[in-house]
């Protein structure tokens, strides 16, 4: 077997480079899927990432990112970094390389560890990771929700609960951060608490993102006074116009129990049928029983747990 000349080479932020990338990670992950447009849209709200391509004979077989982890604390020890080489080229090395270059980069930037998401749809990626020191760090129990033939579900929300959308409430985006910033702080994950960030940047990751409808941004409010006390969001999967995500159902202290993330997941869910969606999926931590209860409830079906690895900075060696 011929290797070819390969290549490590930092990632431009022109439409080719973005394109090699999307297609790299798109054949070796469809199940988490990218785009161009998200990935310009990442170049702007999180600044500082670096992209890499691995070619082969001149032909990219390989991508890599690395960057901060925005929703820790900029102290945390660690980076995240990304990994995906085509099947064809696997073997050669060009994985050990590209952790490599990310690893340097975590290192230049003062920091020790890398934090790097995988699939157990993919075992091959588990133990080449494994096998450089990696352990998993946190693990999300994904589930499906398939919604053709599905009927909008009753919304139902608790007695003293209205619920509304960004859309037709935009002001309402200063109470959301609110809810965040007490809701975050007891997402069971990691054992590293989420930090909200402040209101311009919460509005930037989790609001104005153009994958994020407003439309589909439910808020639950007290009838008595309009305080937010919840609010659940979607947003759509890249690339794909008929499936999305959960990005988050949030409920304030003194109204969980009372079957306000039902009502408000169950709004999302209308919104995704009444908008032609095919599927709808989401994930938590394999230690939030509660939202994971409600999810069952709802009929959303397991696929495979993502998990997020956390190991040390690569030097080419290769313990044992």
């Amino acid at each position: 077997m011929t290797l070819g000349a390969i290549r490590i080479r930092e990632a431009d932020r022109g439409d080719p480079d973005l394109e090699a990338v999307v297609a790299i990670v798109n054949a070796t992950t469809p199940d988490e899927p990218n785009s161009v447009d998200n990935l310009r849209w990442e170049n702007a709200t999180y600044p500082g990432a670096a992209r890499f391509i691995a070619e082969r004979d001149g032909v990219p077989v390989g991508a890599a990112t690395v960057g901060r982890i925005y929703m820790f604390p900029i102290d945390f020890d660690g980076l995240w970094a990304t990994l995906n080489v085509l099947p064809d080229a696997r073997r050669l090395g060009i994985g050990s390389r590209l952790l490599e270059g990310v690893s340097s980069r975590a290192r230049a930037a003062g920091k020790t560890a890398l934090h790097v998401p995988a699939s157990e749809a993919r075992p091959d990626s588990i133990a080449f990771l494994a096998r450089r020191g990696f352990v998993e760090y946190e693990r999300s129990k994904i589930v499906r929700l398939d919604l053709a033939d599905l009927a909008p579900p009753p919304i139902d929300p608790p007695p003293g609960v209205a619920l509304t959308t960004l859309a037709d409430q935009p002001d309402l985006v200063v109470g959301v951060h609110a809810v965040a910033v007490e809701a975050f702080a007891d997402i069971p994950g990691g054992g590293e608490p989420i930090a909200t960030g402040d209101l311009d940047e919460f509005i930037a990751r989790e609001v104005g993102r153009p994958s994020i409808p407003s439309d589909a941004f439910m808020v639950a409010v007290e009838t008595d006074g309009g305080r937010v006390i919840g609010y659940a969001s979607l947003i759509m999967i890249p690339g794909q116009a008929r499936a999305a995500w959960h990005d988050m159902t949030a409920v304030v202290r003194a109204w969980r129990g009372r079957g306000l993330a039902g009502a408000l997941k169950r709004a999302t869910i209308g919104w995704a049928i009444a908008n032609g969606l095919d599927t709808l999926e989401t994930g938590n931590d394999v230690d939030n029983a509660a939202m994971r209860a409600v999810n069952a409830r709802l009929g959303y079906r397991p696929v495979a747990d993502r998990l997020v690895l956390r190991g040390p900075l690569f030097s080419g060696i290769i313990d044992g």
